[in-house]
């Protein structure tokens, strides 16, 4: 489960490199795209086009985004090693899905993101939640039968 989760944690930081591509290629796919969100992505789309365009810099944000989700991905190295002892990393990290609520509601309005991808955002600190938890359980266990 800590292995899913960090995979889940590479593969979601490494979308945030090819960020332009990827929008492309879903906009040239609208069957993909639901209706309500179509103009809205493709504002996404113009707006880091025209940008990475004239500022390619400001998409460097992108690529220490994508190495923030690379290195906290190593951090479950500690629980795999010693799950009992790193304990603490699986509880941290439990703690940074509830924020995702807090900053999605707050960020997102002044951000101007509509309402669906602010809850698609909270999905993720919602799914990062059921493997931490299955993993905090077996932790427990594992702390009991150790003792």
């Amino acid at each position: 489960m800590i292995v899913f989760f960090m995979l889940a944690l590479v593969l979601s930081g490494a979308t945030a490199f090819p960020v332009e591509t990827e929008l492309h290629w879903l906009l040239s796919h609208p069957s993909l795209v639901p209706v309500f969100a179509q103009t809205w992505l493709q504002d996404v789309y113009n707006a880091l086009k025209e940008t990475n365009g004239k500022y390619p810099m400001l998409a460097y944000g992108y690529d220490w985004l994508a190495f923030a989700h690379i290195v906290i991905a190593m951090l479950f190295i500690g629980p795999l090693k010693d799950p009992v002892k790193n304990v603490w990393v699986i509880d941290w990290a439990m703690l940074a899905c509830i924020a995702v609520f807090p900053l999605a509601f707050i960020a997102g309005p002044v951000r101007s993101i509509p309402f669906f991808h602010i809850l698609i955002d909270c999905s993720f600190g919602v799914i990062g939640l059921i493997p931490l938890f299955i993993c905090k359980s077996w932790i427990k266990q594992l702390e009991t039968c150790k003792q």
